[in-house]
């Protein structure tokens, strides 16, 4: 793998914030590129707050290295010799052009453009690039310094050198990286989430049950699974001594059953309102002020359990 010790980050928000909190923890120098007047102090505040979870995890300096981070508003100076770029701008196809053209002024032909698009394909960002054999997409779930899983899709014209060494540079860094391999809306973790989505929709829109017991029921049922194994492990184990080969010929029609009767909701007005009273009703039993502490705190907790676990 090419030698990487400078990261560009392009966007500062949320996604943008919590990458740099992770790159630092590796003693990697990182700089940011946001144009919003308040960007540099927002990621300060998130690089802070996600720090004692890094630390909580591997050993790392009792407080971020700041000397390692820089801002700027402009595109063009933050990717000045940068050996890897981890672009988090809007969702937009016009905008994600008009970030690549201002990174490509000033980028080696060579640098990997990694975006953390949630939906869009590498083959519409790289359209207008220069070099689209070194885009990509780079998927993380939020929030990416806690939670491993980076999906790598290559478009139509990025190479495999480009794929290599993203691969190899998540690793670095304890990810979990995955290659998709065929282009699709969504890549593959947010169709998963979707499906799933569509039919927490669907029951609550039918009133087959609320938004609370929709939630309580994902995360004391077959959520606490799937933080350890994925569906088809799970159900390789559910075919007892047959494995996977006995659940789908002893279970498979029960699935394909399941399937036909599953939902295919609209978010209407009405459905949206149902939801949001829903979820109103939700955080009226909870502590809302400490949800993220609380995810972050169980993420933490959920990672060392996995490891000590060997899974």
């Amino acid at each position: 793998m090419t030698q990487i010790n400078t990261i560009t980050i392009l966007g500062g928000g949320l996604i943008g914030g919590s990458w740099a909190a992770l790159f630092l923890s590796r003693g990697l120098q990182v700089r940011m590129a946001d144009p919003a007047p308040h960007a540099a102090d927002q990621a300060a505040a998130g690089i802070s707050a996600a720090w004692p979870h890094l630390a909580a995890l591997s050993s790392i300096p009792a407080t971020p290295p700041w000397q390692a981070f820089t801002t700027t508003p402009d595109i063009a100076t933050a990717c000045q010799d940068a050996d890897f770029v981890q672009e988090c701008g809007p969702d937009r196809l016009p905008v994600k052009h008009d970030i690549l053209a201002q990174a490509e002024t000033a980028l080696r032909p060579d640098t990997p453009i990694a975006s953390s698009t949630s939906s869009l394909m590498a083959t519409e960002i790289a359209q207008h690039a220069r070099h689209p054999e070194r885009v990509l997409v780079a998927h993380p779930m939020n929030p990416p310094h806690l939670v491993p899983l980076v999906e790598l899709v290559p478009g139509q014209h990025t190479n495999a050198a480009t794929i290599k060494t993203a691969h190899a540079f998540y690793e670095t860094l304890d990810r979990v990286p995955i290659v998709v391999k065929k282009e699709r809306r969504g890549h593959l973790a947010n169709r998963l989430t979707s499906a799933l989505y569509r039919e927490a929709v669907h029951i609550v829109a039918e009133g087959i049950a609320t938004v609370e017991d929709v939630d309580r029921a994902i995360a004391n049922g077959p959520g606490l699974r799937w933080a350890l194994m994925g569906p088809h492990l799970i159900y390789h184990l559910g075919g007892g001594a047959g494995g996977y080969r006995a659940y789908l010929d002893h279970l498979g029609p029960t699935q394909q059953a399941r399937w036909a009767e599953l939902g295919n909701p609209e978010l209407t007005p009405e459905t949206m309102e149902k939801l949001v009273q829903g979820l109103e009703q939700e955080l009226q039993n909870m502590d809302a002020t400490r949800l993220i502490e609380a995810r972050d705190d169980a993420l933490v907790a959920l990672a060392k359990l996995k490891k000590k676990a060997g899974l």
